[in-house]
């Protein structure tokens, strides 16, 4: 594709280039929040990942935004949490000729000090749904003043403080209800409320399944056959648990790992094809684009832009 010289999968970011001179607190603060105020262009606005959490508050500047294979805009206001090693970069697309010193308010936390919290203190429980959340990448809607006034409120404050400031925002955050996931996971609330636990757990088993074969030829007979039901009575029991058909789940995990190695490999579209189990490049467009609304040469293109202005694709390999 002619971009070998970029490199494809997501840098991962670590504690020793966190410097102050990118909008980094001191070191020497809190070791469990981190604050970054930054502006654009920024050596931080590149496609990586970490090992935290990150809410990310767009107060200048419109652009394209990346979370993991989600590709969309951005505008002030635009507010997303999300979780660890979910890739993402937020890409400037209108600035001025002198930059901007403020484009972006960021809140890093850890996961480990809040699962450990959850042990005994029971009200950090209601967190989870969110903490889970946010491994997809969270947009949130009707937030954004509240959170700019929240983030200058935990910067300028210390210790217990500071975490009371931040547990109010988490709670903001979990009992917001105007909001929506970014990045696909066919397996992302596959058993509603409602379900039995012996339910969820089958599905929980044919969903490990799938994602276990999925190169596989995997027919609805098989399947039904391998947990002793008819064809007719596993294809109403997936469709009531999950909400989706069979083969429309099948297809959704195959184009979710197809976007990965479109993103992060060289490899030619027809060989992507056969990889994630399509037997032929006509049925993988066109299930591609009915997941993704694109196909696939179309979603490389466009994903191409989460690696900064320097990636510029060529049409000779798709």
């Amino acid at each position: 594709m002619g971009h070998s010289r970029r490199k494809l999968t997501p840098e991962f970011e670590h504690d020793l280039i966190r410097d102050p001179r990118l909008g980094y607190e001191p070191p020497g603060g809190s070791a469990f929040i981190h604050c970054v105020e930054h502006g654009s262009p920024t050596p931080l606005e590149r496609w990586h990942c970490h090992d935290e959490y990150e809410l990310q508050l767009i107060v200048g500047a419109r652009g394209r935004a990346f979370v993991g294979d989600y590709a969309g805009h951005f505008e002030p206001g635009h507010l997303v949490l999300t979780g660890p090693r979910l890739p993402h970069n937020w890409v400037s697309t209108d600035l001025p000729p002198s930059g901007l010193i403020v484009r972006s308010l960021v809140i890093q936390f850890r996961e480990e000090p809040l699962r450990a919290g959850m042990q005994v203190i029971k009200e950090l429980e209601e967190t989870r749904p969110l903490l889970e959340r946010a491994r997809h990448g969270i947009e949130f809607f009707g937030l954004s003043d509240d959170v700019q006034e929240r983030f200058h409120r935990i910067r300028q404050s210390h210790g217990l403080a500071r975490f009371a400031e931040f547990a109010a925002l988490l709670c903001r955050l979990a009992r917001c209800q105007e909001y929506r996931l970014l990045s696909s996971d066919p397996a992302a609330g596959l058993v509603p409320a409602g379900v039995s636990p012996g339910a969820g757990a089958t599905i929980s088993k044919i969903v490990q399944y799938v994602h276990a074969h999925y190169t596989e030829p995997l027919s609805l007979a098989e399947v039904a056959a391998r947990w002793n039901m008819s064809e007719s009575s596993f294809s109403r029991y997936f469709s009531k648990a999950s909400g989706s058909t069979f083969t429309a789940f099948v297809n959704g995990v195959r184009v979710q790992h197809a976007c990965e190695l479109l993103m992060h490999s060289d490899d030619q579209v027809s060989r992507i094809c056969y990889a994630v189990g399509f037997n032929n490049v006509a049925n993988f467009n066109r299930r591609f684009r009915e997941v993704k609304g694109a196909t696939p040469s179309e979603f490389r293109r466009q994903s191409l832009a989460r690696l900064g202005a320097l990636a510029v694709p060529s049409p000779a390999r798709s």
